[in-house]
């Protein structure tokens, strides 16, 4: 046989050398949960070694794996059920708890680039990413705080915000909220594809967030299908992508990323803009418990994933595995 493809993989130095896809350091973003008034780290009980940290021990987490090379967190607060409300105003309290982190974390790490959530579901005594009125999400209210909220972060130091809210028109309300107050460098990872997924449970346990149904009024919202997206479709995501861009977005974002990657190939074909994806809690705790029960190997299994997001497109990850992946460089 004059063609023999297997010559390419005959040893571990071939196949190094015609690698087509590698995970470094400077593609993973790293999720991170902050609570106030915590005396120690608590452990996430769906997600294995990950924790709810006070801000010391979330700058002793860090720091190792800033040392290794890890350039971004996205950061996620866990909000006291005393300071909730149906209207979120602690979203964009100057004082609240993620800009107080952004702060110290900039005075820390002045090169690790910081990542803030711009939602309101932590904040919502019901749950939700919306204002509700008359028993729905009230896009337009919603929209006007969560522009009050990016600035407010960026005031206090976040180098991108994120919205991950689904409202329609929100990323050009923080773009021109941004702009009008001097913060053009500012940048928006818009989560533009995020999908009604099953896998955000876990996460949903570590931000002590659920939707909570109403007994009273059957016309209150039961889930987020109104405002995240139907998992069935792709072409709505490129319609999401087309809107995004116009509004102003620097880097656009598919959630979940291993059962979307046919969506992430898709918006790194329709798009000139750099493409996150986020392997979310649920990707993450499955092969964590995968990996207990011996079904599969760990290591493996994370370097797969990773690699597999990465092939179909994505320029940048937020992975629960960046602790792991980069102790390991």
């Amino acid at each position: 046989m004059r063609i023999r493809p297997r010559r390419l993989r005959i040893n571990p130095s071939i196949r190094s050398l015609v690698e087509e896809t590698q995970i470094n350091s400077s593609d993973l973003i790293y999720p991170v949960f902050i609570k106030d008034k915590l005396k120690e780290p608590e452990q996430i009980n769906s997600m294995p070694d990950i924790f709810r940290h006070n801000i010391e021990s979330l700058i002793r987490e860090l720091e190792p794996l800033h040392n290794k090379g890890l350039k971004a967190i996205a950061l996620f607060p866990v909000i006291s059920e005393d300071l909730k409300s149906l209207n979120a105003e602690e979203a964009y309290n100057p004082e609240g708890l993620t800009q107080k982190t952004i702060r110290i974390l900039k005075q820390e790490f002045p090169n690790l680039l910081i990542v803030t959530d711009i939602a309101l579901d932590p904040y919502t005594s019901h749950g939700h990413d919306g204002i509700i009125h008359n028993g729905k999400i009230d896009n337009d209210k919603t929209v006007e705080i969560l522009a009050k909220m990016a600035l407010v972060q960026a005031e206090a130091g976040a180098d991108i915000v994120a919205p991950s809210d689904m409202m329609d028109g929100r990323v050009e309300s923080i773009r021109y909220n941004l702009e009008s107050n001097n913060f053009k460098d500012t940048l928006i990872m818009s989560y533009t594809a995020k999908y009604a997924s099953c896998l955000y449970g876990p996460f949903r346990d570590a931000l002590n967030v659920s939707v909570i149904k109403s007994e009273t009024d059957q016309s209150f919202p039961k889930d987020k299908k109104t405002y995240q997206m139907n998992p069935a479709n792709s072409k709505e995501a490129l319609k999401e992508l087309a809107l995004d861009i116009s509004e102003g977005a620097d880097i656009v974002m598919v959630k979940p990323a291993s059962w979307y990657l046919d969506i992430i190939k898709d918006f790194k074909q329709n798009s000139m803009l750099p493409i996150a994806a986020y392997q979310v809690s649920g990707e993450y705790s499955m092969i964590q418990a995968a990996a207990e029960k011996n079904y599969i190997d760990l290591d493996s299994a994370m370097h797969e994933s990773l690699t597999a997001i990465k092939r179909s497109g994505a320029d940048m990850i937020l992975s629960y595995f960046a602790k792991k992946y980069l102790m390991q460089i």
